[in-house]
């Protein structure tokens, strides 16, 4: 018999927390990877907060919704890093 949870643990957290993950790696790789590498590695660490994502959602231990958060934790990273980079991709066009 499976006891229901008294009071569960917020799950947003671990949602924002990936966001602030992606858009640290966008940062880092818009400042110190070249602009003809930058897609590539932006990949890559999108793929890394889709690993972070499971598993930060994976910890907290809860089945419910856990689909829906590990889409929105991948999506929001998805978001973040590409609003980053648009602005690295606008500041290559932009002469300066």
């Amino acid at each position: 018999m499976v006891a229901p949870e008294l009071a569960p643990r917020r799950t947003i957290g671990g949602i924002v927390a990936v966001w602030v993950v992606a858009a640290l790696i966008a940062a880092a790789v818009g400042v110190f990877v070249g602009p003809e590498w930058r897609a590539v590695w932006l990949i890559a660490g999108l793929g890394l907060c889709l690993i972070l994502a499971f598993g930060v959602q994976l910890w907290y231990g809860r089945s419910q919704g856990f689909t829906q958060r590990v889409g929105a934790s991948t999506l929001g990273a998805m978001l973040a890093m590409g609003m980053i980079s648009l602005g690295f991709g606008l500041a290559t066009i932009v002469p300066g």
